[in-house]
């Protein structure tokens, strides 16, 4: 991929600025009064997590992902997975819908009902966004293009991220979802799809891309394979603890603080009201 440059001037720059701005936003956000003291820790993970993504297009990854397929996979667990993980973990939809004002807020919250959000947020949907994304660009012409064009590797980076990010949100999100399958279908969901990266990162082991050297394709794909597989047990352990906590037995307020209430059949969601 070679970058856009102008009298000295590299175009991938220009992504400083939105992700800057982003930062900035949830910053603001998160130390603004209505904020109700949001937690410290998720405005490090939406910092980290733009970083992450940010990274993958600015040199010297950018240019190294263009040479190496081992600094690619690497973009790849970055933009596709790490950094819209950390994003999902730090609740941007919730800080929102706090700290909006009431307009903008029942905006956000009739998006969060549409139709069209609740066909991209069905499991099964996302993780096709997702997982079938990565297929394309490693297994069609689209891995040659965005190795010739620098738009085209924008784009392909921008579709992993929104993807991972949407992906990611429908599993383990705990931000208000009123459309999230129940717990064991996006179980069977998340064991599905890790299944496919596996066989993918397999596949670019024994069979790398058109142009790729050997080595350099058996060393990207077992970054894809191991450090994507972390990735995954981590959302593993999140979906287990997020069903842990919504079978775990409760006491209900007005009554008899020994008798405990069994578990639903099937999970519920947490209200962000109730969350900290």
């Amino acid at each position: 991929m070679h970058g856009q440059q102008h009298a000295g001037f590299s175009a991938e720059l220009l992504f400083l600025i939105p992700a800057t701005a982003a930062v900035v936003a949830y910053w603001a956000g998160a130390l603004s009064a209505r904020s109700r003291n949001w937690p410290p820790h998720r405005a490090l993970l939406f910092t980290a997590g733009v970083a992450a993504i940010l990274a993958t297009v600015l040199n010297p990854l950018a240019a190294l992902s263009h040479e190496n397929f081992t600094a690619l996979g690497v973009s790849h667990v970055l933009a596709g997975m790490l950094g819209p993980l950390l994003l999902v973990l730090s609740r941007p939809v919730s800080l929102a819908l706090r700290t909006l004002d009431v307009v903008p807020a029942r905006r956000l919250s009739g998006v969060l009902r549409s139709r069209l959000l609740r066909l991209a947020a069905f499991p099964v949907t996302a993780a096709v966004l997702n997982v079938g994304g990565m297929f394309v660009m490693f297994r069609t012409g689209v891995f040659g293009a965005m190795q010739e064009s620098a738009p085209a590797h924008w784009l392909v980076t921008f579709h992993l991220a929104a993807a991972g990010y949407l992906y990611m949100a429908v599993l383990v999100g705990r931000d208000p979802m009123p459309h999230r399958a129940g717990f064991r279908f996006r179980a069977a969901v998340l064991v599905a799809a890790g299944a496919a990266h596996n066989i993918l990162a397999k596949s670019l082991y024994a069979a790398p891309p058109h142009g790729v050297p050997a080595s350099s394709g058996e060393a990207g794909a077992m970054v894809l394979y191991y450090a994507g597989g972390a990735v995954e047990l981590v959302l593993v352990f999140l979906l287990c603890q997020r069903w842990y906590s919504s079978t775990r037995p409760r006491v209900r307020s007005g009554r008899p603080s020994g008798i405990l209430q069994p578990p639903p059949l099937c999970p519920a969601e947490h209200s962000p009201k109730n969350e900290p």
